[in-house]
């Protein structure tokens, strides 16, 4: 090794022991109570130690093991990141199996990750009801301390769906989090550069689960957030939300979003409150629940009206707008669009153009205007060029693919097409993916490439199962409907356009149902 890595080495390991002494002196009389814990543990002993922050969990690890009254305990530190988790006593018995035990000291587990199994979401995790079902079996089994390190709403959830198990506990040790490692989870969450929408998956999931540990430093379970905290509370409520809709996951989303909306009753902040009713709205929007969402969007538009907000103005007009395009008021959508477009051209704003002009491609297509939608697309997508604004060009150049395939422009919709494609890779997003398969598949349906067809319909499908995006399944199965018919597999067409017609009655789309049994009804017998 050079003698510059060396003194590099040095200096992290003096940063890395600083660190260390910080955070045991932050939380001195906690620590010195877990290593009494420790040192008197015998056999199978049950704890709990509640660390909101894995760089925390670390700092803990490294002063236990480092510590002089722990230099006869072996320290076992077992991960169990697997979020579909079930049988805990199982894995920890595999492998403790594999451990060699050190002679004369006595074995400490400590349990880590395991709130990727127990969840933030719904009732009875498997994990923990197999806590409950075997727990009598641990003190054969795992005859060692364990210590779960757990954040706060893992606990939680651990001590009300695993009631039996943590009546066992000897121990629970709540650590503080210190401020350098908090202030590193907001400037990763709140203070990110990257929304959260272009991140790919495991990159979104990542950052959900550091806003749901930051959420427990400034609302702990079964507290009320200081006056001092609940700006701070409201923003990550207000992100949680975000990210849910950005995953589909509305019903998530709003749970989050409701809070946040109360909170934004007792500032008074009238901007965050407009941002966060939208935010309810386009929650509805996804669940196709249409009224209840213009219903939001028209209370937001009415309180940016009254603050004389015209930026948040014209964000409730685009909402709406949205709204109804989904509902095929395209005249209702353009007039919502153009409202917006000319407070976007009065404040100067022309990324907020950009994303109008987007939108009225998208009016004048469903119009069949497509000379006047390819040209707004293109005024959309200069300005997203001008900005270097790539992830939204995917979007847009799959709006062109479709004005191009309607227009029979069959090599020029697949070149959009594979452009946006790649664009969506690139960001890692799935779910826009999944559109531009099914685009793609229309394109090699109608060129009679039915085996191409397919597998693009099937590649879409996967997505949205994934997803669990019912509505849009609708679509694509109403799409190999008419492969099979074209196939004249008639009892495969039947069967994936019945598929389509359920879930389109399901959503009460009384159009496209209409459209499915005409389709059904022109089956041969």
């Amino acid at each position: 090794m050079s003698s510059s890595n060396k003194l590099s080495n040095q200096h992290n390991n003096r940063e890395i022991q600083a660190e260390i002494g910080k955070f045991i002196a932050y939380n001195q009389d906690e620590f010195a109570e877990l290593v009494t814990f420790i040192d008197f543990a015998e056999k199978f002993t049950l704890g709990f130690i509640e660390i909101n922050f894995p760089p925390d969990i670390d700092l803990l690890i490294t002063g236990l093991q480092q510590h002089p009254q722990c230099q006869e305990i072996q320290f076992v530190v077992l991960e169990f990141p697997d979020a579909n988790l079930r049988f805990l006593r199982d894995e920890l018995v595999q492998q403790l199996a594999k451990i060699n035990k050190e002679t004369n000291k006595k074995l400490v587990v400590l349990i880590r990750n395991l709130e990727k199994s127990i969840g933030v979401f719904g009732d009875y995790p498997p994990v923990l009801q197999d806590l409950n079902f075997v727990r009598d079996s641990y003190r054969q089994s795992v005859p060692h301390p364990l210590l779960f390190i757990l954040p706060d709403y893992a606990i939680s959830r651990l001590a009300k769906f695993a009631p039996d198990f943590w009546a066992w506990k000897s121990g629970l040790f709540r650590f503080k989090t210190t401020e350098s490692t908090r202030d590193r989870a907001i400037a990763n969450t709140l203070n990110a550069d990257t929304n959260i929408e272009r991140l790919p998956t495991p990159e979104q999931q990542e950052r959900i689960d550091l806003l749901h540990r930051l959420l427990m430093e400034y609302n702990p379970t079964g507290e009320t957030p200081s006056q001092e905290n609940l700006r701070n509370c409201c923003n990550i409520l207000n992100e949680l939300g975000k990210a849910y809709l950005s995953q589909h996951k509305p019903i998530q989303a709003r749970e989050y979003l409701e809070k946040a909306w109360r909170i934004t009753k007792k500032l008074s902040d009238y901007s965050l409150q407009i941002e966060v009713i939208n935010q309810l709205g386009n929650s509805y929007q996804q669940q196709r629940q249409f009224e209840s969402a213009n219903s939001y969007h028209q209370q937001a538009l009415d309180i940016a009206k009254k603050q004389k907000n015209l930026h948040a103005v014209a964000n409730s007009l685009l909402y709406l707008g949205n709204v109804s395009v989904e509902m095929r008021q395209f005249h209702q959508a353009r007039d919502y669009y153009q409202q917006a477009l000319e407070i976007d051209i009065e404040l100067g704003d022309r990324y907020g153009c950009a994303r109008i002009y987007h939108q009225l491609g998208m009016v004048a297509q469903d119009l069949s205007q497509y000379d006047q939608a390819r040209d707004y697309y293109q005024q959309a997508l200069e300005i997203f060029i001008e900005f270097g604004d790539r992830y939204n060009y995917a979007s847009t150049y799959h709006q062109l693919g479709i004005v191009a395939q309607h227009l029979r422009e069959y090599d020029q919709a697949r070149d959009y097409y594979q452009q946006a494609l790649e664009i969506w890779i690139e960001f890692g997003d799935r779910y826009g993916c999944a559109s531009t398969y099914h685009q793609l598949g229309m394109v090699d349906q109608q060129l009679r490439q039915y085996d191409q067809a397919r597998d693009y319909y099937q590649q879409a499908l996967e997505i949205k199962i994934e997803f669990g995006d019912r509505y849009f399944c609708a679509s694509t199965y109403g799409l190999l409907g008419m492969l099979a018919q074209a196939e004249e597999n008639y009892a495969e067409a039947r069967t994936n356009l019945q598929t389509a017609l359920k879930i389109y009655v399901e959503y009460q789309d009384e159009y496209m149902a209409m459209v499915a049994r005409e389709i059904l009804e022109s089956l041969p017998k």
